[in-house]
């Protein structure tokens, strides 16, 4: 009988360089399918180019990464796209939301990469939008709603076609400290209650805290962090 995909990450020997910088060597780690998992680095440390790694974005110089057992390595391009489009989803700083498609739109828009149809891609959109409580904003733009609505529209995207795994880089970093913490918060509970794995690249160390692992980026090895 086969098994349901996980997100389970699994890196190992990787190392990764841009010139003479060495970002990575022999860096290795494992996160658990459904875990959170933050991972804490000095800017420049490598935190962005670790989950660009994970997202099959980048390539490592040498090393495997497996998500749920799969060598995202060894896939050619367009797999690595599907991978990209059905497996995985994608929160960053900056929102990154579409300024011409209304929110319902942004949020549809994995759907429709993905094949669903045009209504169930619209009830899907709409009932996470209710999940996140901004479905209020369903209608409009994205530079017609506040920084917090935002993110919370693009949490909505990321999740909506059901990923095993959730990438957030800085997620929180844009927003005012208060709407920083209800955005996490969502973020965090939304993927526990799908049982998606959470990794998260972030200075903050409140994201830590309600992390179930902190790793941190030291001298291009990912080690346990024991603060």
């Amino acid at each position: 009988m086969s098994t349901a995909p996980t997100g389970k990450v699994e890196l190992h020997g990787v190392a990764k360089r841009y010139g003479a910088q060495v970002v990575f060597a022999d860096a290795s780690a494992s996160i658990e399918s459904g875990e959170f998992a933050v991972v804490l680095g000095r800017s420049g440390s490598g935190k962005s180019t670790l989950l660009k790694l994970i997202a099959a974005l980048e390539s490592p110089d040498a090393g495997t990464i497996r998500i749920a057992g799969r060598d995202v390595i060894g896939l050619t391009e367009a797999a690595r796209a599907r991978l990209r489009r059905s497996a995985l989803g994608f929160v960053f700083q900056f929102f990154n939301l579409i300024p011409t498609l209304t929110v319902n739109e942004n949020v549809e828009l994995p759907l429709a990469l993905n094949g669903v149809r045009r209504e169930d891609a619209r009830r899907r959109s709409s009932a996470m939008l209710e999940e996140l409580d901004v479905a209020a904003c369903a209608a409009r733009f994205p530079e017609e709603i506040s920084g917090g609505e935002q993110q919370r529209v693009a949490i909505a995207r990321a999740l909506v076609h059901e990923p095993k795994l959730v990438l957030a880089d800085e997620p929180t970093g844009n927003l005012d400290l208060e709407t920083a913490r209800h955005v996490l918060t969502l973020l965090q509970t939304t993927c526990r209650s799908r049982q998606t794995t959470l990794i998260m690249a972030t200075h903050s160390r409140e994201a830590a805290e309600l992390a179930e692992r902190v790793l941190s980026i030291r001298n291009g090895k990912i080690e346990e962090d024991g603060a």
